[in-house]
C-alpha cells in the first residue's frame, strides 16, 4: 500500500489494538507537544472512538464495521491513521448519498459495502487524516490518501468517502483525485464577547429584543438549567439524557444509533471534554443537550426532552452553548447538521467539505458532474444566508445600523 519501505500501511479491524497514547499522538498531537498549534477534537480521540466500539454501537452488526488505516515506520510506531469503517448503508452519515446508491444500483452496480472516513453520528468538522507531526508527515499523508483509494480499487468496494474534513485536508485529497464536495451547517463565531449581551449588542435591535424574549420565556415555567461536566457528571444526570436521547432518536431515525453504555464510557474516560446541558422543573430533568470540549470549539451532538416549553430547545442547544464558550474563551460553537432557524440565533452558515472516491469510471464521471452543479447551489444559497445575517450591517457612512 505504499512506495516507501520504511513506511508499512495496513488496516486494523478495531481501535483496541493500537495503543491509547500512539492513537492520540496522531490524532490530537497538541496533547503530546505542548508547542503543536493543531486545535484538540474530542472527537478524534481514542476515548471517544473506543466508547463507540466497546460499547457495540459501532460494529459490523450496526453497519459500521471499523477497518481503521495505519501508518507505521519500521520500528512499528504510528506515524498516521484514518478512521475507516467498511459499511452496508448511509445511515449516520449526515452527508448523504442516497441517491448515488439508488442510481448505481439501477444501473446494475453494488454501491454497497462502501468505506466511510469520518466519526461515526458526528456532523463535526475534524481532522480525518491524522498524521503525526514529523518530517514525514507529507510522505505519510500522501500514503495514506492513496491507500484508502488503492484498498477500493482492489476489493470490490464501490467508493471511498471522506466527511467533514478540514478545508486544507478537502484540497489535498481533490489533488490526488477525489471528487469534491461541499455542504454547510451553521456555526457561532465568538469575536472576543465577554458576556452574552456583548454578543448581543452585535445584533440588530429587533434581533436583539428577540432573542432576549426567547430566554426569558424558555424558563418562564419555572425551569432551571445546570451545566454538568467533569467530576459533576453522574450515572443519574446519563440516565436522564438517555431518555431524552432515545426519545429524538426514535421519532428521526426509527432507533437511536447510541446505546445507553456509550454514555457511560464516555463519562469514564473524557468527563472533562463533555458539558451535558439538563433542564429541570420541579426538581426533574425534562431536557438535555449533549456538548463536548475541543480546545477551540464547542460541539453541539444531541437534543431531546420529555416536555415541550417554547424555546427551552434554543435555550438548551444554543444559548448555553454561547454562554459557555465565551466563559471559556473559545473561538467558535458548531451546532450539528443543518438547521436553517439557527441564522436568526447568531450562528452562520459555514461550509462543510467531504471528498469521494468513486471506483468506476463511468459513474464518478456522472457523480463529477453532479458535485460541479452541486457545489454552485451551494454557493449560491450561502450567498443567499449571508444576505439575511443577524448582525448589524454598516451603512453607506461607515456607521453601524441600529
Amino acid at each position: 500500500m505504499n512506495d516507501r519501505p520504511d513506511i508499512t500501511i495496513r488496516l486494523v479491524r478495531q481501535i483496541g489494538d493500537i495503543a491509547a497514547e500512539a492513537w492520540d499522538g496522531c490524532a490530537n498531537p497538541a496533547t503530546a507537544l505542548p508547542d503543536c498549534d493543531v486545535p484538540t477534537n474530542p472527537f478524534l480521540s481514542y476515548a471517544f472512538l473506543s466508547a463507540l466500539e466497546d460499547s457495540g454501537s459501532v460494529s459490523a452488526e450496526t453497519g459500521w464495521a471499523p477497518h481503521h488505516l495505519v501508518a507505521e515506520d519500521a520500528a512499528g510506531t504510528l506515524l498516521g491513521a484514518v478512521p475507516l469503517y467498511l459499511k452496508n448503508h448511509s445511515q449516520g452519515e449526515y452527508v448523504f448519498d442516497h441517491s448515488w446508491a439508488h442510481a448505481f444500483e439501477r444501473a446494475g452496480g453494488n454501491y454497497y459495502p462502501k468505506l466511510q472516513a469520518s466519526i461515526p453520528f458526528t456532523p463535526a468538522t475534524g481532522r480525518r487524516l491524522l498524521v503525526r507531526p514529523g518530517p514525514a508527515a507529507g510522505e505519510v499523508e500522501a500514503g495514506l490518501i492513496g491507500a484508502a483509494a488503492q484498498i477500493a480499487e482492489n476489493s470490490g468496494v464501490s467508493s471511498v468517502h471522506f466527511t467533514f474534513l478540514t478545508e486544507p485536508e478537502w484540497q489535498r485529497l481533490g489533488r490526488a483525485g477525489y471528487l469534491l464536495r461541499t455542504d454547510q451547517q451553521f456555526h457561532w463565531l465568538n469575536d472576543g464577547y465577554g458576556s452574552f449581551d456583548d454578543f448581543l449588542q452585535s445584533l440588530a435591535s429587533r434581533k436583539r429584543k428577540q432573542l432576549r424574549r426567547e430566554r426569558r420565556e424558555a424558563v418562564a415555567a419555572g425551569i432551571e438549567i445546570k451545566i454538568h461536566t467533569g467530576s459533576t457528571l453522574t450515572e443519574a444526570d446519563w440516565d436522564a439524557f438517555y431518555l431524552f436521547y432515545t426519545d429524538t432518536g426514535m421519532r428521526k431515525w426509527g432507533r437511536p444509533y447510541l446505546n445507553r453504555e456509550f454514555f457511560s464510557l464516555i463519562g469514564e474516560r473524557m468527563a472533562d471534554q463533555i458539558a451535558l446541558v439538563l433542564c429541570y422543573r420541579d426538581g426533574r430533568p425534562i431536557a438535555g443537550a449533549l456538548n463536548f470540549i475541543g480546545s477551540d470549539t464547542l460541539f453541539g451532538r444531541n437534543w431531546g426532552c420529555t416536555e415541550h416549553h417554547p424555546f427551552l430547545h434554543f435555550e438548551a442547544c444554543y444559548y448555553q452553548a454561547i454562554d459557555f464558550a465565551i466563559a471559556r474563551g473559545l473561538k467558535r460553537v458548531e451546532a450539528g447538521a443543518q438547521g436553517a432557524h439557527k441564522l436568526a440565533r447568531g450562528y452562520l452558515p459555514t461550509l462543510t467539505y467531504s471528498a469521494h472516491w468513486i471506483t468506476d469510471p463511468r459513474f464518478r464521471a456522472a457523480v463529477e458532474d453532479y458535485l460541479e452543479q452541486e457545489r454552485r447551489m451551494v454557493e449560491e444559497d450561502k450567498r443567499q444566508l449571508d444576505a439575511h445575517s443577524p448582525f448589524r450591517h454598516t451603512d453607506h457612512d461607515g456607521e453601524p445600523e441600529k
